[in-house]
């Protein structure tokens, strides 16, 4: 087995692998290519077999496994990620841009004493590695030269299509040799926030709703809608400042990232800190009284209307 160009980190949560683990294989094998060398995965916690297993794909040279413990814990995943670097040697460290990889991401770095940049949207190799960011609410972005011979990058989801294809990857366990309690800290069980059995980062479908709702009340109205079209809500963030939605149906920047087949945008404008969480949507609808509203300038398709007498109809239409 040669050394990898690029060892990437899955995810995965109560036992189902995140869908940015498989961006990561697209994004790993294109700098993998780049660079000139082997694509590797670690995944580490929780069923490595059956999650090795999910992450052989088309472009993966080798999945290294790290049976140590269920759920994500900081100590592991710093001791096992560094033994796997120190075992390894690869150029890169890529890991996702979550909240999980941004916990252990600086501790590696700061070990290894390598350069760390985080929330990339692309990534490219030619003789100095080169790491494109947004920033200012997504309005601007900036490329950076990283200077260094190792790299550490976390990506940010919904910009790389997941890894797809069966793989022929060589599947191997790593003993890291790391104790969960070595940091002093210990996992004691995993607590979802809010309505814990909604995850709108898995949702295929998303009816979002913005301040165009007006009433608390009206919400009602799009919880019919998105019944009759089998899809989840989710919102804006006036939404959930005002306390009408919890913090874990928020899209934005400030919420999360999400990536469905569809997505409903009901009375939404269209800032840009809405717009950086879910511009990665495969199919954008916009319904908005306001034909100028930025939300038109990224919708495939938009209404331009009163969602009071919109959505009546496409719920008579979806029944």
């Amino acid at each position: 087995m040669a050394d990898p160009a690029v060892l990437a980190v899955a995810e995965h949560r109560r036992g189902e692998l995140r869908e940015i683990s498989l961006e990561l294989l697209t994004a790993g094998r294109e700098l993998a290519d780049a660079i000139g060398g082997e694509l590797h995965v670690a995944v580490v916690s929780g069923d490595v077999e059956a999650h090795a297993d999910s992450l052989n794909r088309e472009g993966v040279d080798a999945i290294h496994t790290v049976a140590v413990g269920e759920e994500f814990d900081h100590s592991v995943y710093q001791g096992a990620v560094e033994a796997l670097v120190d075992a390894h040697d690869p150029t890169t460290l890529l890991l996702p841009n979550s909240v999980n990889g941004l916990d252990y991401a600086p501790a590696v770095a700061e070990s290894l004493g390598v350069p760390l940049v985080t929330d990339a949207i692309d990534v490219a190799y030619d003789d100095a590695l080169t790491v494109t960011r947004e920033q200012y609410g997504s309005k601007v972005e900036t490329t950076i030269e990283v200077d260094g011979d190792r790299f550490a990058i976390t990506i940010r989801g919904g910009e790389w299509p997941a890894a797809t294809g069966a793989g022929e990857a060589t599947i191997e366990s790593f003993d890291a040799a790391v104790d969960p309690g070595e940091s002093g800290a210990r996992v004691q069980g995993y607590e979802e926030v809010g309505d814990g059995d909604v995850d709108i980062a898995d949702a295929d479908v998303l009816v979002s709703v913005g301040r165009g709702i007006e009433e608390e009340e009206n919400l009602e109205l799009i919880f019919d809608l998105a019944e009759a079209m089998g899809a989840t809500v989710s919102s804006s963030r006036p939404i959930v400042d005002n306390g009408w939605l919890p913090k874990n149906r928020q899209v934005g920047q400030s919420g999360k990232v999400v990536t469905p087949d569809v997505y409903l945008a009901v009375g939404i404008s269209g800032a840009v800190q809405h717009v950086a969480g879910m511009k990665g949507a495969e199919t954008i609808i916009a319904v908005n009284t306001d034909p100028n509203a930025p939300i038109f300038d990224i919708a495939d398709y938009g209404i331009v209307g009163d969602l009071f007498e919109i959505v009546p109809e496409l719920i008579d239409d979806f029944e």
